[in-house]
């Protein structure tokens, strides 16, 4: 499955340029267990912007379906959507199925504007009703996949048949086990011929809820508190809107995103998007939680997913998918940064961490008033001893920028083996990072971690011991999450200038906005927003 042959023309999204660049409903789910609850969240759904509120009335304690229906639809500030999910579908209703379905009868005669009603009960409700329902509400059958997401062809079987029951609107959700499982619900709603509401649940389904803007879903789910979700892998309504625009992404929208495992912890979504955004860039940044890069590369292939920055672990894996490498990059073995070339479709794959990193560490050694030369002219780092934490990607880039600046290099790595041949490539001595605790050979060293000891949420750990810093004058920590990871903290404690992985995450972002958009970074609008959201 992939969406190279996937047509992405505004004509088939049948996109409404009223009120923004896509048609889709942002829908908050409210699952208060009062109506008095309920009634507050209702008035936060609207203050926070969604479109269109979910009443989740199975959440309700002793509810009273007149009384309470009638409260919440006719008090509602937004249209509804009345929800009477049971617990074989996923909800908490466990009563007499007959009991549920009068209660959606009732939702629909006292004006709710839609219903949901599962596929498995569907032919029983329309056949109750009898053709009979108002003509102002909307019936959406729905069918929910809490194991798995099957293959397009099967999910537009699936569509097929929730239509053939009279839907007004189909609604499909799957479960993502591996993140190229969107591409089954992008392709099917591409073509759908009737209005479809189509996501995938879980983490690695984040991308079809931000992504429903740009292949037509009819609606899309937001929460009105993070964490508090009616469906796994909800972002909230002010994530929806204000992380990533939501409502200026349309069907020739650009997707750009971070490539990792783990991605939760990133920021590099806040930064990208509020740079493409202020720049009037039509581009999206997500969160990308990829098992295989080259099943990711493969699966979304279409000329609209253009731009990706690549995290622990697959910068080197990366690497092997790429059509083109730049020099440098090719010089490392490791990319940072890969780019849709958009008149041949081939990806190119650059390195910017030994760019941001190196002028990160250069920057802090010339505070300690350290230069390369007599006169103040060159590089800090030359022919000083500079110690590399790790082999991966970042610590090949960062192996290589200290050679590009004429520094002794010194490669401390778990294996062996690893450190070994990455200090052969730049010309330097390699250890394992168990030796590095008694490794002194000279003061006023440079170190540098690129391991992943010590990120959130493992932050009660560090890949040398305190008592080790004392020889170095500057420690650099590539991880930026936490900004003050219990590394520098001791590193400081010990006497030593520390430079933090924020820094390099910035002069990263300045090269790749810029790479990615073709328009030059606001800098002061990127360090703003890391500040505000470290």
């Amino acid at each position: 499955m992939t969406l190279s042959g996937v047509p992405l023309a505004t004509s088939d999204l049948q996109i409404s340029y009223g009120t923004g660049r896509n048609s889709t409903l942002i829908c908050a789910p409210v699952m208060g267990e009062s109506v008095d609850q309920m009634l507050r969240q209702l008035q936060q759904a609207k203050e926070l912007g969604a479109d269109l509120v979910e009443i989740r009335v199975d959440y309700i304690k002793n509810f009273s379906p007149r009384q309470d229906l009638e409260t919440l639809i006719k008090r509602s500030p937004l249209p509804t959507l009345v929800t009477y999910r049971p617990k074989w579908e996923g909800g908490q209703y466990e009563g007499d199925e007959k009991k549920r379905q009068e209660a959606l009868i009732l939702a629909m005669e006292l004006g709710a504007d839609y219903i949901d009603v599962e596929l498995k009960v569907a032919n029983d409700f329309y056949s109750s009703i009898q053709g009979k329902k108002p003509e102002k509400v909307k019936i959406i059958v729905s069918s929910h996949n809490y194991e798995s997401t099957p293959s397009a062809e099967e999910i537009g079987n699936l569509v097929a048949t929730i239509q053939a029951t009279g839907a007004d609107i189909v609604k499909i959700a799957t479960t993502a086990l591996d993140i190229t499982d969107n591409a089954s619900i992008f392709q099917v709603l591409v073509r759908s011929q009737v209005p479809m509401v189509g996501l995938v649940m879980g983490e690695k389904g984040l991308i079809s809820r931000v992504l429903s803007a740009k292949y037509g879903s009819f609606i899309t789910f937001g929460t009105l508190e993070a964490g508090v979700v009616s469906a796994p892998g909800q972002p909230t309504v002010t994530d929806l809107l204000e992380l990533y625009n939501f409502r200026q992404i349309g069907a020739d929208t650009k997707v750009h995103g971070v490539i990792g495992n783990p991605i939760g912890h990133s920021k590099s979504p806040h930064l990208y998007n509020a740079a493409f955004k202020a720049n009037n860039f039509n581009g999206i940044y997500l969160p990308l939680l990829v098992d295989s890069v080259a099943n990711f590369i493969n699966t979304y292939n279409s000329p609209d997913w253009v731009g990706y920055s690549y995290t622990i672990p697959h910068k080197e894996a990366g690497f092997k998918c790429c059509d083109e490498i730049d020099p440098n990059a090719l010089a490392i073995g490791a990319i940072s940064c890969m780019i849709r070339n958009p008149a041949d479709g081939k990806l190119k794959g650059y390195n910017v961490d030994y760019l941001g990193a190196i002028a990160a560490i250069e920057e802090g050694l010339r505070g300690l008033g350290l230069s390369g030369s007599s006169n103040g002219s060159g590089s800090p780092l030359a022919g000083r001893l500079f110690v590399v934490m790790g082999a991966g990607g970042a610590g090949k880039a960062l192996a290589y920028g200290g050679k590009q600046k004429g520094a002794r290099v010194v490669v401390a790595n778990r294996s062996f083996d690893k450190a070994k041949i990455l200090a052969d490539k730049v010309g330097g001595e390699a250890i394992t990072l168990a030796e590095l605790a008694n490794f002194k050979p000279e003061a006023g060293m440079v170190l540098a971690n690129t391991t992943s000891v010590g990120m959130k949420p493992r932050t009660d750990q560090t890949p040398i011991p305190k008592e080790a810093l004392k020889n170095y004058c500057l420690v650099f920590d590539a991880i930026y999450t936490p900004k003050w990871t219990r590394l520098l903290t001791e590193a400081q404690e010990s006497g030593a200038a520390v430079v933090f992985g924020t820094e390099m995450f910035l002069n990263q972002a300045f090269v790749q906005v810029e790479k990615f958009s073709g328009i030059p970074a606001d800098k002061q609008l990127i360090r703003d927003t890391l500040a505000r959201y470290t």
